[in-house]
């Protein structure tokens, strides 16, 4: 679990920082850093994505398309925005001001928890507790913190919680989850392409190019890897 606290400091510490910094950039700076991050994510899900090439196609296209219709059934992106409503009522103590809560948390907890760092370096952590690539992460993450920060405000801060649920159980399970999604699976690559596509949607909304509403595919990142254990009993 050592890397796992290294890495939620460094997310609080970034958020920190870019709080402070944001609120000392006028609006058009921060529209800009905000399309930088944007262009970066968009990368960085593009490179996730082309881990299909790890994999049968197959087992991301269903896992995405099943993701959506459930999280769909599920409404996730509505109840994702309830939570973000109740945090920002906790946080802003009466402001009249649009919230960005919501679109912080969700964005950075996407953002930092997925990806294979985050699962290799978790079960690394919790079965030889070397934790030298959920350090390297957590640096990552701090940058990106500050980045998203100093754009959408201190709701960044809750992805740390999402940090240390995710990862934490990870390394709980270290065990179970080294057979499953261990390194050079296909049931890891299958996960990480899926959440490449996610991380792409999230790019399109720091873009302002449109809002696919990404949370109702977040159970393709299940659906994904499951595919891949399913056929693979025939």
């Amino acid at each position: 679990m050592t890397g796992t606290l290294i890495n939620v400091a460094t997310v609080l510490l970034g958020t920190l920082v870019g709080t402070l910094l944001g609120g000392r950039l006028p609006q058009r700076l921060r529209d800009r850093v905000l399309a930088g991050l944007g262009l970066v994510t968009l990368v960085i899900g593009v490179e996730l994505a082309l881990s299909w090439r790890d994999t049968n196609a197959l087992f991301v296209l269903g896992g995405v398309l099943l993701g959506g219709l459930v999280g769909e059934g599920l409404r996730i992106e509505q109840r994702l925005a309830r939570l973000g409503d109740r945090l920002q009522a906790r946080t802003s103590r009466g402001s009249d001001g649009d919230s960005t809560v919501s679109e912080a948390f969700f964005t950075a907890s996407l953002l930092f928890c997925v990806g294979p760092l985050t699962v290799v370096g978790a079960i690394q952590d919790g079965l030889t507790g070397d934790y030298e690539i959920l350090a390297t992460k957590a640096v990552l993450d701090g940058f990106a913190a500050v980045a998203l920060a100093a754009s959408l405000g201190p709701g960044v801060a809750w992805a740390a919680l999402s940090v240390l649920l995710v990862q934490g159980a990870i390394s709980l399970g270290a065990g179970l989850f080294e057979e499953i999604l261990g390194e050079g699976t296909e049931a890891l690559a299958a996960l990480s392409s899926a959440g490449g596509v996610l991380i792409i949607a999230i790019a399109l909304k720091l873009l302002s190019i449109t809002d696919v509403r990404v949370g109702n595919f977040l159970p393709a990142l299940l659906f994904a890897p499951a595919l891949v254990g399913l056929a693979s009993l025939f």
